[in-house]
């Protein structure tokens, strides 16, 4: 029988695991906690308690003449307290202000406004909290502030993931392998050098998306400081604004609307679905050379790996990996496409697309965490490989061809290509071919010691230069 709304649990703030919407809140939970902090409502909420804060002791230095702009001791340490560290019971105060008034942002100038109050500050103290801003000024650098944080987090765990695939570079660096181009037979690698081309990568994609500069705006409703001149015009209000935006480590935008345009952020946004992108390519690799037996999982104790097939051990930190990647970078790319368009001076599309920044970058987290389950649970097998690459000898054909062509030989390729296209070819055969070849005698002897396993060209070398 289906469930009626009635027999849905009660609603609370300590919602159950298992009856949570989103994957993010419920099984994946644990994965996802150190972005909480950041990216839920409630971090949010926090964040533009500190911001609303911090602007209140900024104005109050930088226009010393406003009326409210001398802070007692007991106001100014309880404004400094709300812009460092709000409490904990800060975000459900907001709420409770925000049911009664129906908006997130001035609820929570009223909440400051209370705070101060009862640490005694007066009237023209309170009507500073504020001054001059539009939401969007509260808004913009809470999210800056937080997508900065939230970037420290996953640089860190992509880091983790390049640092392990790097590790792996090199302890498989002379393991050769069967390498496949179109899914056929093609000239032999290492399993090292095939690690260390995602590790490259990856250490590209960290640096693209460290370098995304992270920009801030204050300058009121239409992005002109209209009211700040109309009240206070001897002020210097773009220094003002500058200087408030810059002590926050953020860049400043000078030339906006009411919003921040948030290229920045489709900038971020991009960068980083581009290193899900090379993820997803590792993951998809990976579970191919699980598929071949290139790649053995170590078995952990009391796991089960089909309900029927006791024998299996599926690739399923991969699986996970690359389903949580594609999830998230659908929502990044819709960031990046929409965030920058905004109707003439504002409109509010950006404003609950916004809010889901946290579950893109929750998805992502629990991919690259699945992603680093799966590497420590992987070995190569080197049997396995040297089997395959043992009944690969057309794979020398390039190698022979190549030396034709070196040694002036006319048409070296097209004898190769008569020789070995489409047929199987073992040591016998190629050695005769060889020995019909316009070469001097101490080159053919050359190429017939020659064997797949060591026609790997650099590819040791390289792995360790990863």
């Amino acid at each position: 029988m289906s469930a009626s709304p009635r027999d849905a649990p009660p609603e609370s703030d300590s919602l159950a695991a298992v009856d949570a919407l989103s994957p993010l809140d419920g099984r994946y939970r644990a994965a996802t906690a150190s972005l909480r902090a950041l990216l839920s409502e409630g971090g949010l909420i926090r964040e533009r308690v500190g911001i609303e804060a911090r602007w209140l002791l900024h104005l109050a230095a930088a226009a010393p003449q406003l009326p409210g702009a001398q802070l007692s001791a007991a106001v100014r340490e309880r404004a400094e307290h709300l812009a460092e560290a709000p409490d904990a019971t800060a975000a459900a105060a907001v709420k409770l202000i925000e049911a009664r008034i129906n908006h997130d942002v001035k609820a929570v100038e009223y909440y400051v406004r209370a705070e101060l109050t009862a640490a005694g500050a007066t009237a023209a103290n309170l009507e500073l909290v504020h001054f001059g801003c539009t939401s969007e000024d509260i808004n913009n650098l809470s999210y800056a502030c937080l997508l900065k944080a939230a970037r420290g987090e996953l640089l860190t765990v992509l880091g983790q993931r390049t640092g392990e695939l790097t590790a792996l570079a090199h302890r498989y660096a002379d393991t050769v392998m069967l390498a496949r181009t179109h899914g056929q037979a093609a000239s032999p690698t290492t399993l090292g050098k095939e690690i260390g081309n995602f590790a490259a990568r990856l250490t590209r994609a960290q640096q693209r998306l460290g370098a995304v500069h992270i920009l801030g705006k204050w300058n009121g409703a239409v992005g002109n400081f209209n009211a700040q001149v109309a009240a206070v015009p001897g002020v210097d209000w773009p220094a003002v604004s500058e200087a408030f935006v810059t002590s926050l480590s953020l860049g400043y935008n000078p030339f906006t609307t009411q919003i921040e345009p948030h290229d920045w952020i489709a900038e971020y946004c991009d960068a980083l679905a581009a290193a899900n992108i090379v993820l997803i390519d590792l993951c998809r690799d990976f579970w191919g050379y699980i598929s071949l037996g290139y790649l053995r999982q170590r078995v952990v104790a009391g796991e089960v790996g089909s309900s029927t097939m006791p024998h299996k051990i599926n690739p399923i930190d991969f699986e996970n990996a690359e389903g949580n990647l594609g999830v998230a970078n659908a929502l990044l790319r819709h960031f990046a496409d929409k965030l920058p368009v905004s109707r003439w001076q504002r409109d509010l599309t950006d404003s609950t697309v916004l809010r889901n920044l946290g579950v893109a970058l929750g998805h992502t987290l629990i991919a690259w965490k699945a992603l680093g389950r799966g590497l420590t649970r992987i070995e190569a097998d080197g049997a396995r490989m040297a089997a395959d690459l043992a009944g690969a000898w057309e794979v020398l054909g390039e190698a022979v061809q190549t030396v034709l062509r070196a040694a002036g030989v006319a048409g070296g390729y097209e004898r190769l290509k008569d020789f070995t296209r489409g047929r199987s070819i073992d040591a016998p055969m190629l050695a005769q071919f060889i020995d019909t070849l316009p070469l001097a005698a101490p080159e053919k002897a050359r190429l017939k010691a020659m064997k797949p396993q060591d026609y790997v060209g650099l590819a040791a070398e390289l792995a360790r230069r990863v």
